[in-house]
């Protein structure tokens, strides 16, 4: 039965307005995905045996999901009450949007940048003030400072910028939160931080307790390879943490995906040598890439950035046609997860075939 779209019910106009967020591509069968920057090995046996052990499904979870709380409490130094889990860090960025933005007030991020902030402002009710990155694909932090106004409410700072790939500088962010309000909240969005390599790159866990306005966000998704199960975390003030928690929605992190982070942290020095791969594999990548003439941005997460500008929906297309499912950003660019070794020559191979013929 087909439900005709003629409700009289009043819908906020900007939510209708409003895109769903767009998922990487599924890939078919034969083809890889490298769309959505997912880890490509399987979770470790004893993260498998952990989720497998939780067979309560009539019961339901720990709200508070103390025992991870306290997990991460105890590995970042801090207390239980400055640690929050929710499924997956873009769903606390929902709740730190919520909590501190509102109709009349400004959100502040680079652009482009997390393609889902645009949507998460929009639900807060409040307005997106998105500031061009500088040409190699990093945030502009100056001209973010200049976009402060006494409307700025919550500023997301993206490192590595997710999709272009470099980082912002522990120098460049000591400068920048010297010049912020203490007002403003500002989000440190490290979604993909255990991929980097750079000696020069923020690292939020080293700036805990500094900032009284500073939150640092993480993921289980990316490097430990829980994507599939959503769950993610922030540390910092508990005042602001409580915010966030008071706007969560209830249970939403499941007893899964509680013991799979749980057993994720005890096995963290395997799963951080598969990292180390990844990151080898990334940065032969792009060596080749550059190689082949590609004008590749700083890669510091789990992907890589190809600037095809015009060309954009054509490259992707190619891509696909070499069964290599990649995220189109039209008409800026394509964004490549780091995905299996099988994929690489395959990658590379089609690359090169697009390089030279693209829209100078």
């Amino acid at each position: 039965m087909t439900i005709v779209s003629e409700t009289p019910v009043r819908i906020r106009p900007e939510i209708a307005a409003l895109p769903a967020y767009r998922q990487g591509r599924q890939a078919p069968a034969n083809a890889f995905k490298l769309s959505s920057n997912e880890n490509p090995a399987e979770p470790l046996p004893g993260v498998i045996a952990a989720v497998q052990a939780q067979t309560a499904y009539n019961r339901y979870p720990d709200a508070s999901a103390l025992e991870v709380r306290s997990a991460l409490a105890a590995r970042f130094g801090v207390q239980v009450e400055n640690v929050h889990v929710a499924p997956g860090s873009v769903s606390i960025l929902h709740e730190l949007a919520k909590a501190t933005s509102g109709p009349g007030d400004e959100v502040l991020y680079a652009w482009r940048s997390f393609e889902a902030y645009p949507g998460i402002v929009t639900v807060a009710g409040a307005a997106s003030v998105q500031v061009p990155n500088r040409a190699d694909g990093g945030h502009d932090l100056d001209a973010m400072v200049a976009a402060i106004t006494d409307r700025t409410s919550m500023i997301v700072v993206c490192t590595p910028n997710n999709p272009t790939g470099p980082t912002v500088t522990a120098a460049e962010f000591s400068a920048f939160m010297a010049t912020v309000p203490p007002s403003v909240l500002v989000v440190l969005d490290e979604a993909y931080a255990e991929f980097v390599t750079d000696p020069a790159a923020v690292h939020g866990e080293g700036l805990i307790g500094r900032y009284p306005n500073l939150v640092v966000l993480r993921t289980f998704s990316k490097a430990y390879g829980l994507a599939g199960l959503r769950i993610g975390y922030a540390i910092g003030d508990e005042r602001i943490l409580n915010a966030a928690r008071a706007v969560a929605i209830p249970l939403s992190v499941t007893a899964q995906a509680q013991q799979a982070a749980i057993a994720s942290l005890h096995h963290e020095d395997e799963l951080l040598h598969r990292v180390a791969e990844i990151v080898q594999r990334r940065d032969h990548i792009r060596e080749a890439l550059l190689q082949q003439g590609w004008d590749v941005p700083a890669a510091q997460g789990n992907f890589v950035w190809l600037p095809t500008g015009a060309d954009t929906a054509r490259a992707a297309d190619a891509f696909e046609e070499a069964g290599l499912m990649v995220r189109a950003f039209p008409p800026e660019g394509i964004r490549v997860s780091i995905g299996e070794h099988e994929s690489v020559e395959k990658l590379l191979s089609t690359a090169r075939r697009l390089v030279g013929s693209l829209t100078r």
